[in-house]
């Protein structure tokens, strides 16, 4: 078995609801066995509710690796959304559990992980997860089995090619990359120095940037490293990235390799900090503690800035969101400071993309992927007239009383286009002294379709 699977158990208060179902069930056996008054040991009745299968949803992604630091922000966005789905009933009268599956970050590792996901797990109601490192051998896999898949992916190869069980909630990385170019061209950057993983997740970034930054003039690129994620210094590419004296270094490296970088660019430079922009993904607990004790908390949070698709505080989902995943503190492995993944793009996105599907059985009466899919693309568009609706007990509380809904979530809405990708605007994200991130500046449609070479 290539892939690492681990299972967490439904909340406490899931358990205590399977118990309380488990004596029920116990004592309508006694009483049917010994006739206490009032019972008729040969009346029929339906199932309780309780007794109906668990649903599973796996948790597709890196969990060990190079980038290894995606999927416990996954992790923690399953646990937080089905303990408040499981709370008020769970969905259709199915209690909601979260496995993680290990793809390792690597194509070929995440294909036999997958298969061993559906081999062993009964009743899989979707999938989340999924990055760039193994999107383009599982997704096609997913499709195949009829399993909804919600994947943080930015691969070219799903701009334009429908997989109808597929839906992606971030935006292409060729958007991402020109968002990180605009960030530059906003502080008035003109020498550029790129420094990208070897793997496939960060590669995609490479040419976008590449084509952005040539058509934003004035804008020279002075260095180009490839790094080898799996390597623990880089003292040439660092020497190089000096040596050319780029005002900003634009980079994806994820795990211990940007610090690396970063640490030993430092010292080359006379321990002073080139500014760098990264990617959402560098919005991350190990690369921002890493950095910390490598240069020190505000001259690193003075010089960098990521670009992020804009997911803030200010939306009336965000209360409860917030709420459940500091709830979760403690529960995964690989995730320190938690109060860092309340502006991270998979568990925001994620937590929001699993309240959207389990409404989406609801509304559609189903747990059938092949059934409920089209219900998704209802429920975040909105009918006209549709209840907005912030959390899965207000959706269900609305479909119960016939209504037609629209899903605001924790990440504002979400507009699927043809090809199932949402993605809304971007922001200059930059840190706190305490880890978290903020919005530094909304970045404007006008600049990003100034450099948008696609």
């Amino acid at each position: 078995m290539n892939g690492k699977l681990l299972t967490w158990s439904v909340s406490p208060a899931a358990r205590m609801r399977k118990k309380m179902a488990l004596l029920v069930a116990v004592l309508a056996l006694v009483a049917a066995t010994v006739g206490l008054p009032g019972t008729a040991a040969h009346a029929s009745a339906q199932p309780h509710a309780s007794s109906l299968p668990a649903l599973t949803i796996p948790v597709v992604a890196p969990f060990t690796g190079v980038d290894a630091a995606l999927g416990p922000k996954y992790a923690v966005a399953c646990l937080a959304a089905t303990q408040e789905i499981n709370r008020v009933g769970g969905v259709l009268g199915h209690q909601m559990n979260c496995k993680t599956v290990d793809t390792r970050g690597d194509p070929a590792d995440a294909v036999p992980a997958v298969g061993q996901m559906y081999a062993t797990t009964k009743n899989i109601a979707f999938v989340i997860g999924c990055t760039s490192d193994e999107a383009s051998t599982v997704v096609p896999v997913f499709g195949s089995n009829k399993t909804v898949s919600f994947c943080m992916t930015g691969e070219s190869e799903f701009d334009a090619v429908k997989f109808p069980y597929f839906f992606r909630l971030v935006p292409p990385d060729a958007a991402d990359a020109v968002a990180m170019v605009a960030i530059a061209k906003n502080k008035g950057y003109k020498k550029i120095a790129l420094a990208f993983g070897n793997d496939a997740g960060s590669q995609t970034f490479v040419a976008p940037a590449e084509a952005a930054i040539a058509k934003a003039g004035h804008m020279t690129i002075v260095s180009n490293q490839t790094l080898d994620i799996a390597a623990t210094t880089f003292q040439s590419e660092a020497q190089a990235i000096v040596s050319a004296k780029p005002q900003v270094i634009l980079m994806e490296a994820l795990g211990a390799a940007g610090v690396a970088l970063l640490s030993e660019v430092y010292q080359l430079n006379g321990k002073k900090m080139i500014p760098v922009i990264g990617t959402s993904a560098m919005i991350d607990p190990t690369f921002f503690s890493g950095m910390v004790k490598a240069v020190g908390t505000q001259n690193f949070i003075k010089n960098f800035n990521a670009d992020n698709v804009i997911a803030t505080g200010n939306t009336p989902a965000y209360p409860l969101f917030a709420k459940l995943v500091m709830a979760q503190s403690g529960k995964v492995n690989g995730v320190g400071n938690y109060s860092t993944l309340l502006q991270a793009t998979g568990t925001v996105h994620l937590y929001d993309a699993i309240n959207i599907a389990a409404l989406a059985m609801v509304m559609s009466g189903s747990t059938s992927g092949a059934v409920f899919k089209n219900d998704i693309l209802a429920i975040t568009a909105g009918a006209p007239g549709a209840k907005v609706v912030t959390s899965y007990a207000a959706g269900v509380a609305a479909l119960k009383a016939h209504k037609k809904i629209k899903y605001l979530g924790v990440g504002g809405t979400y507009h699927f286009d043809a090809y199932h990708t949402a993605f809304g605007a971007f922001e200059d994200a930059r840190y706190t002294a305490s880890g978290s991130s903020y919005n530094a500046g909304t970045l404007s449609p006008a600049l990003l379709n100034s450099l948008k070479a696609f």
